[in-house]
């Protein structure tokens, strides 16, 4: 798995497992209507919320390399401070003074920043602009993109606390079109490992790891 570094400046995307795929989603018959995603970002969320209630341990390490369980969470905790000032119309540089430091208490901080973030996006104007670190995209970009992070990540939280590692299905399968078309590329985006080798058979969710470079057979 690529490693990234959890740090308070960190502008929004820029350790995101999703950012390369989500701005270039294929259409397909499986892909979800576009109000759909708003329900998958609350399930999502749900699903990280799960395995942070559970954390006992959170030096554990975890499948992102050189993350520990508390960086891990502090990343996605990150991830979702920016999105009100972003969905807003705020710039990059406007939202960064919005910021605040993280407390201790990640697990608060998580429900604090969950629930805003959620909020954010309830009223968002789906045709509208958002400004990330690499590009300008539609605000769907940017979702697909936040849905798939929370959801791969959530699985690596549940592998570093040994919790549920089963996700939504809906969300596998939601996720799955953001990544798939780009199967070939994400490796060299700089985000990912080589894909694991995963027989066609496999379930979803383990060839949806797979291509980010996660093995869930181990």
């Amino acid at each position: 798995m690529t490693s990234h570094t959890a740090t308070s400046d960190t502008t929004p995307s820029e350790t995101s497992p999703a950012h390369t795929a989500a701005s270039q989603t294929a259409t397909t018959a499986t892909t979800p209507a576009d109000s759909d995603w708003f329900t998958l970002q609350k399930q999502a969320h749900r699903e990280f919320g799960t395995r942070v209630a559970g954390i006992q341990d959170w030096d554990a390490a975890t499948p992102d390399k050189e993350w520990s369980v508390r960086d891990l969470v502090r990343h996605v905790v990150q991830e979702q401070q920016w999105i009100p000032a972003l969905l807003a119309g705020l710039t990059l540089d406007q939202a960064r003074r919005t910021i605040q430091p993280l407390g201790d208490d990640l697990a608060a901080e998580w429900a604090t920043h969950s629930a805003l973030a959620t909020s954010a996006w309830q009223a968002a104007p789906a045709d509208a602009a958002v400004q990330l670190s690499y590009d300008t995209v539609p605000v769907l970009d940017y979702l697909r993109e936040q849905v798939s992070d929370v959801t791969i990540h959530s699985w690596d939280l549940a592998r570093a606390t040994a919790a549920d590692e089963s996700l939504d299905a809906a969300l596998v399968d939601a996720v799955w079109t953001v990544f798939e078309p780009q199967r070939d590329t994400l490796e060299a985006s700089g985000l990912f490992d080589s894909p694991v080798p995963m027989p066609d058979d496999a379930p979803l969710q383990s060839r949806l790891l797979a291509l980010t470079g996660r093995d869930d057979r181990r």
